[in-house]
């Protein structure tokens, strides 16, 4: 078989170095050329030796000007991220690539990205103290975006690959104490605060926020004791429907807004909607019976409310609404949380600590970890696995309380 020779390299009448390099095959039959135009012999070289090497290792890039990182990032972004990811991660996506990405390196070729452009977008993360956790998530939503272009013909490679995944330290779960958590209930009820038996709830089955806002009567059963988790309420942000012609910088205040939905899911109000859980979190899970009573008198309080409302009850049969059946903000949720723990003279928390809380008393009390795993929903058993530690710690402390009750210093067995 014969040697191929190597590309023909001519001076033309512009004073440039051309060459034309054959590296495949076109749809049409007819064969594949690209054109190299230079200002130096060395640069066309350099030029035809990498269209030759992708050739051979088969990643050759489309034909015709590529598109830099962030018209990409914004194709993805509008086109292929919205058929796998919710609107408001999408939402957060976009955020983080406008914020840290396009500024730095947003102009650069995709095709010639280099690994030390992404280490100036996570390094310029880092120096404005960013969390470790959001500059991994920066790199996942590089490599995802920049292995579509690959899989696309693009570029040659995927540059997020050939660096070292930023890491993340372990955020250390900060459950409230079990009576911690006794006193948060307690003052709930005694200062008869609104939707109390949501806080219950939440600490009694580990909800997260958006699943125990979500929660339906037609999906809780009190005579079989279960409580299907299917549906969250997530608050969702407006997008421009005008192409961002309207000149606004906030999509909320345009006067075509839309609000982005996904097949399935339900608008309630405002920017509020009920969509399913992700993954394994759709669960039935039992109710305990103390729990039940809870929600019976919750259910006949919401009645009541219901009377009183009339005609201007929205009912759309949550379990925590407002008086006149309006869905509960997470916003709200929040400040509520906050004012109990204060009223209850418990240390500051987050609200998905009370779920982080259920989680831990559960595992103290001897649950299997398979057991706990079904209850919360988790994906993974090593989610379940890293409260172990805790709860471990909350178990010797409850067997100690008991020795000291049992055996008494200076007592006698």
């Amino acid at each position: 078989m014969p040697r191929r020779r190597y590309p023909t390299i001519g001076k033309g009448d512009d004073g440039l170095w051309h060459a034309w390099v054959t590296v495949g095959t076109k749809g049409n039959g007819r064969p594949d050329q690209r054109h190299v135009k230079r200002r130096t012999v060395e640069e066309a070289e350099e030029r035809i030796d990498e269209l030759l090497e992708q050739k051979k290792s088969g990643t050759v890039v489309k034909a015709g000007r590529a598109v830099n990182l962030q018209q990409w990032l914004e194709t993805y972004l509008d086109t292929v991220a919205p058929r796998r990811c919710d609107p408001s991660t999408v939402y957060d996506y976009r955020s983080k690539c406008r914020n840290w990405v396009f500024p730095i390196v947003g102009k650069v070729r995709i095709d010639q990205l280099r690994p030390d452009h992404l280490d100036k977008v996570y390094l310029g993360m880092q120096r404005a103290g960013k969390a470790d956790s959001s500059i991994l998530k920066m790199h996942r939503i590089l490599t995802r975006a920049l292995e579509i272009a690959y899989r696309r013909g693009l570029t040659p490679r995927n540059v997020a690959k050939l660096i070292d995944s930023p890491t993340a330290k372990k955020v250390e779960v900060t459950p409230l104490t079990e009576a911690e958590a006794i006193a948060v209930l307690n003052s709930a009820q005694t200062t008869r605060r609104r939707n109390a038996a949501r806080w219950s709830v939440g600490l009694a089955l580990g909800l997260r926020q958006g699943e125990a806002l979500g929660l339906r009567w037609p999906y809780i059963d009190l005579e079989a004791q279960e409580i299907r988790v299917w549906w969250q309420l997530r608050r969702r942000v407006a997008e421009h429907g005008c192409q961002g012609k309207c000149g606004r910088k906030r999509a909320g205040n345009c006067p075509k807004k839309t609000l982005p939905m996904r097949s399935g899911e339900s608008h309630l109000s405002g920017g509020l909607v009920l969509k399913e859980p992700k993954g394994t979190s759709k669960r039935t899970i039992p109710i305990p019976d103390e729990l039940i009573e809870v929600l019976r008198e919750h259910r006949e309080v919401q009645k009541l409310e219901r009377q009183y409302a009339g005609a201007a009850y929205v009912d759309h049969g949550l379990v925590f609404a407002h008086a006149d059946g309006r869905p509960l903000d997470p916003g709200h949720d929040y400040d509520d949380w906050k004012d109990l723990l204060a009223t209850a003279g418990v240390r500051d928390a987050r609200v998905h600590d009370g779920r982080h809380t259920a989680a831990t008393l559960l595992i103290a009390q001897g649950v299997a970890l398979e057991v706990v795993q079904e209850i919360l929903g988790h994906s993974d058993i090593r989610v379940t696995r890293g409260y172990s530690h805790v709860a471990t710690a909350m178990a010797r402390d409850a067997t100690k309380r008991i020795g000291r009750t049992l055996f008494p210093k200076g007592g006698t067995p």
